[in-house]
């Protein structure tokens, strides 16, 4: 055996998810390993797509997401999706092929461990035959105990040589959960006691203590929010005002700003949650309990900070806090979110004319046509906001959104991870024309993998954003013609519509009933929308 099928065993062994990837030369070896230890391999058609599938799988799934990459351009092609990964703090190991420590001239050559350290990610390395079991273990420790995205670079030479015999993969035992102190404690449990218009926002930390948050929010009587990551949470509960920020329905902003206590669970409070602080009311005292101590205060300051895990904190609060207060749900309250919580329920003048249908109007039809038990994908772009507040998501696993790093063209590759991660639910990759006309390639991947997904390109014929946040301006470099998508995705073997009107959803409603044979691909092409309701929001912090 030699190194790159050691490597390949052991995570296998480890119990890492998924592997993604484009195969070349310096990846061969170790790609095969991990298929012959049974772990399933996707090749994606580009570097930069593998990376965000594998970060989508990994959000979704919980499990470890594998990407495997060439050495040098094949990484630098995969830089994108590793940045992003990076930011969100996405459990994934990248196993990267690396010029040994003879090929100086190679053209392969780059510093590589410089390059991942840029963009936040943790540079690993196998450094001999003799410790690449270990090195292994460790870069999977740190991805998995510390939430990290991990480059393990693996030069050639060391692949290539002979592995010690016997292998030897230590069991890793999960680590308890971080509990806060005593004195921070009492100290949220006095906030929650003064409280009388409480509220919760819970963010990509809290997506594992649905239950912990309910229960104390229950007993305060504290009102549900999340950050855009964390959409879903708290999909059923009565008292869940949906997503804080600039995706906020009317009802959540005033609801959230009328606040006297914001409490962030796992969710920096950052300017998209928090609308640059516009949504905090001006008495109001402001919490935040993380497990990363630099995460806290960082967007802006905190009268209490709480370093802990989520779910062990809101357990441990609740232990000390006896009393049932009706807080912030009132008999008012609940009626007005039943009525009015959601973006669908808001009353609007429908723009649906010669240009295209109304962005609005195409989402709530899909809200409808599409069954409940989905994932929604959502890519980047002034389009954005329509699906992540119109497409109702069944929890937080239902929801994946690739945008810490605010790049388009990744939502396509997040929708085919997310689609891998939870194949019984049907994948919804909601983009603009211009990511669908980036990531275009991987429709032959969803093609070939037989994925049951939906593919809605929201098609302005240009890079919304842009057009709509420089007014008045030449917009020559940033619109395009028009394009038939439609053609291009039956090219690459969907079913494919162009969308007009509501009518022309009719062949969608069709292969929703079945049997859905191959992917379907809506091109929407859409009427402007003068810039959509979040945008204006957005480009405050460019």
């Amino acid at each position: 055996m030699i190194v790159a099928e050691l490597v390949g065993r052991a995570l296998t062994e480890l119990g890492v998810g998924h592997a993604f990837g484009v195969v070349g030369s310096g990846n061969f070896h170790v790609t095969n390993a991990l298929r012959a230890g049974g772990l399933p391999f996707v090749a994606a058609r580009h570097e930069g797509g593998a990376a965000t599938m594998a970060d989508a799988y990994a959000r979704t799934s919980g499990r470890v997401g594998v990407l495997s990459l060439h050495q040098g351009c094949g990484l630098t092609n995969a830089m994108t999706g590793i940045a992003e990964a990076a930011k969100s703090r996405t459990p994934m190991l990248v196993l990267a092929a690396d010029t040994g420590g003879a090929a100086v001239r190679s053209n392969f050559r780059i510093d590589q461990d410089a390059l991942v350290e840029a963009v936040g990610a943790v540079a690993e390395r196998v450094h001999s035959p003799e410790s690449a079991a270990a090195d292994v273990v460790r870069a999977f420790r740190t991805a998995v105990e510390q939430r990290r995205t991990v480059v393990l670079n693996l030069p050639l030479d060391v692949q290539a040589a002979a592995a010690p015999q016997p292998m030897q993969v230590p069991a890793l035992p999960a680590l308890a959960p971080v509990r806060p102190s005593a004195a921070s404690v009492a100290e949220l449990v006095t906030l929650l006691t003064a409280a009388q218009r409480p509220v919760f926002v819970a963010g990509r930390g809290a997506r594992d203590a649905r239950e912990q948050l309910r229960a104390l929010a229950e007993a305060c009587g504290a009102l549900l929010a999340t950050s855009a990551v964390a959409n879903g949470l708290f999909h059923d509960d009565p008292w869940s005002l949906g997503i804080s920020g600039g995706f906020a329905s009317p009802l959540a902003a005033e609801l959230i700003t009328q606040a006297d206590l914001v409490v962030g669970w796992g969710c920096t409070l950052n300017m998209w949650t928090m609308r640059h602080g516009a949504l905090i009311g001006p008495g109001a005292r402001v919490v935040q309990v993380d497990l990363d101590t630099d995460a806290i205060g960082a967007n802006r300051p905190v009268d209490l900070g709480v370093l802990g895990d989520v779910g062990a904190t809101a357990a441990d609060v609740l232990a000390v806090y006896q009393e049932r207060r009706t807080g912030y749900r009132t008999g008012e309250v609940r009626a007005s979110i039943a009525e009015r919580g959601r973006w669908n329920t808001v009353a609007y003048d429908d723009l649906t004319g010669p240009d295209g249908i109304d962005p609005r109007t195409l989402s709530i039809a899909l809200d409808d046509l599409l069954p409940d038990d989905r994932t929604v994908a959502v890519d980047s772009g002034n389009f954005m906001g329509y699906p992540s507040a119109y497409l109702r998501v069944p929890d937080e696993h239902g929801f994946c959104f690739t945008q810490a790093f605010q790049s388009i063209g990744l939502g396509l590759a997040t929708a085919v991870g997310a689609a891998l991660a939870r194949p019984d639910r049907l994948a919804v990759a909601a983009l603009g024309d211009g990511g669908a006309l980036m990531a275009a390639a991987e429709l032959e991947t969803v093609a070939r993998l037989g994925l049951p997904m939906v593919v809605v390109i929201y098609d302005d014929r240009g890079y919304g954003a842009e057009v709509h946040h420089f007014t008045g301006a030449d917009h020559t470099t940033v619109t395009f013609p028009d394009t038939d998508i439609a053609a291009i995705g039956r090219g690459f073997g969907f079913d494919a519509v162009t969308v007009r009107t509501p009518d022309d959803l009719k062949p969608v409603a069709e292969w929703v009933n079945g049997p859905r044979t191959a992917p379907m691909l809506v091109d929407a092409k859409i009427a402007s929308d003068g810039g959509s309701w979040w945008l204006a929001e957005a480009f405050r912090g460019h």
